[in-house]
């Protein structure tokens, strides 16, 4: 692995190594934490993106990254939104909602080879029919099968139709800098990571960095960044702190399309994934439920399979 990739950065690889969230103890923290990274990210990339899942996690990114970018007289990076074909419906229209009213520049990861096949999720595909990228890839994961079914809740799937994806923009565009919401507590495969992480074997990805500003926070702290910082500022009027115990229970004139919080939180989901791959959690929004004694991502498919160790060393997020 490179080590001076590329020769015009200098950001310390080491930050946050042996650190955990108890050493941003309060908020304002953590928020000023991941304000730092945020700037340090954008002075040093040249090309810097933010991908965009339209969840909690990577839209606490985003809405620090629109504030750092306007205090350095910036645009905001372009926004990464993997298109895995398996989203809630609610969740595309979440995202193109608030890229347009954010007047972010959206940029849509595919996997072309899938998607020059026109196939959808469940379709059973010719391995043959892949194109040379995507065979190459299943060749690399030790999949030796003849056909192959499109879904993104499995290893292979989830390789393709996101990491893939994912790769190819980033060779396509040129980024440098990848700005992602990965958190310290959400799985073990993630808690040894640092605030700058180094992606440059050009034999796994197209080399460049990941950047993850908001490691310190656990679930309750990424709510509580929203009610007292994301939300007020996207909605005016919004009174800071104000947590809301349902949909009904908003300020005067304010609906829930209105926040930049996706609909299946009110709902009573907690981590967003495929919808076939998503269970809720409970009836309740995911802010008021049990975060202490509950797991967050329990109903992901992905991660009752114990791959995401693995899918990480291949360039997932």
């Amino acid at each position: 692995m490179s080590q001076t990739f590329p020769s015009y950065l200098s950001v310390d690889y080491d930050d946050g190594r042996g650190r955990s969230a108890a050493d941003y103890p309060s908020l304002d923290d953590k928020m000023a934490k991941a304000a730092a990274v945020v700037a340090e990210a954008l002075t040093q990339y040249r090309r810097p993106a933010v991908t965009w899942t339209g969840g909690k996690d990577s839209t606490l990114v985003l809405a620090v990254a629109m504030d750092v970018a306007a205090d350095l007289g910036d645009e905001t990076p372009p926004v990464v939104f993997i298109d895995h074909y398996q989203h809630f419906s609610e969740t595309v229209a979440f995202v193109e909602r608030w890229a347009e009213t954010w007047n972010l520049e959206l940029v849509v990861a595919r996997n072309e080879g899938a998607a020059r096949l026109g196939a959808t999720p469940g379709d059973e595909i010719p391995v043959a029919e892949l194109g040379d990228r995507n065979r190459r890839e299943l060749e690399r994961l030790g999949y030796d099968d003849e056909t192959f079914v499109l879904d993104a809740d499995s290893f292979e799937g989830n390789h393709l139709l996101k990491t893939v994806a994912l790769s190819e923009v980033i060779e396509e565009r040129g980024f440098d800098g990848v700005l992602s919401g990965v958190r310290w507590d959400e799985q073990e495969s993630r808690a040894a990571e640092t605030f700058f992480s180094p992606r440059h074997d050009a034999e796994t990805y197209p080399p460049h960095d990941r950047v993850h500003p908001v490691l310190q926070f656990a679930e309750a702290d990424v709510w509580a960044a929203f009610w007292n910082v994301v939300v007020p500022d996207a909605v005016p009027g919004y009174p800071a702190g104000h947590v809301p115990d349902s949909a009904e229970d908003l300020p005067d004139g304010v609906s829930p399309a209105d926040l930049p919080v996706s609909p299946k939180y009110f709902e009573g989901f907690r981590s967003l994934g495929t919808e076939s791959g998503s269970a809720k959690a409970d009836d309740r929004p995911a802010w008021a439920q049990d975060m202490e004694n509950t797991t967050e991502r329990s109903g992901r498919a992905q991660d009752k399979e114990n791959l995401m160790g693995r899918l990480r060393d291949l360039g997932y997020m």
